[in-house]
């Protein structure tokens, strides 16, 4: 599904030259769960953007499923993002002023789809990460764990195949991270596709299978 040869980003930050990726490569087949572990700094950010289509590279290829991305259009890639990953970030980027349902509701308004539809989706993707009974609450009413859950919600109301999951545990307590990564172990037994990035090898133990980023390469 996601296949990554030799990639290499790079940032210049005045005088000096930060090679983020270099010659990075990975394959991540469907159905696996993925823990991406490095230190700040490693790259594993900038390997989530361009896995996510939020970014390119300046060398190397991406293939996803089974196509290059340079071959996708700005168009297709803006629908890539939209239809097929659902993004997970550490400070759950949620809107202030929209309640929860309404916090998930917004990417299916840009997808265009009709409104039965997209109140169903809202209404299972929060029963599935047991939210129904604080769907009109606004972020701040909630907890930090309980506005993540709405982030996964908003996630997997869009139906993607993959998940990208930037440290979603990183600004929670123990307990409560340790609740959102067995809900992305449930999302993986469904079926999807989940790349989990995160500093704490406790987190990465989770996961089905580790991968190691440093100075910006790539170890098994």
């Amino acid at each position: 599904m996601i296949e990554i040869r030799e990639v290499c980003k790079t940032y210049y930050m005045g005088d000096e030259v930060v090679r983020a990726l270099d010659d990075a490569s990975l394959f991540i087949g469907a159905g696996e769960f993925v823990g991406i572990v490095g230190p700040s700094g490693s790259g594993k950010s900038t390997l989530m953007n361009i896995i996510g289509c939020l970014d390119t590279a300046d060398k190397g290829e991406y293939c996803l499923d089974g196509q290059l991305i340079e071959h996708y259009s700005e168009n297709e890639l803006a629908s890539v993002r939209n239809l097929k990953i659902g993004f997970v970030f550490q400070n759950f980027n949620l809107l202030s002023k929209m309640t929860a349902e309404e916090n998930v509701e917004l990417p299916l308004i840009y997808q265009h789809v009709g409104l039965r539809e997209r109140r169903e989706r809202v209404a299972r993707a929060l029963e599935r990460v047991g939210l129904t009974e604080r769907r009109r609450h606004r972020p701040t009413e909630l907890s930090g764990g309980q506005q993540q859950r709405v982030a996964v919600a908003r996630a997997i109301a869009t139906e993607p195949s993959i998940l990208l999951a930037d440290e979603p545990t990183g600004n929670l307590d123990s307990k409560t991270g340790e609740d959102i990564i067995r809900l992305f172990e449930e999302l993986n037994r469904e079926g999807n596709t989940v790349v989990l990035i995160t500093h704490d090898d406790r987190v990465a133990a989770k996961t089905n299978r580790i991968v190691r980023i440093l100075d910006g390469k790539i170890f098994e």
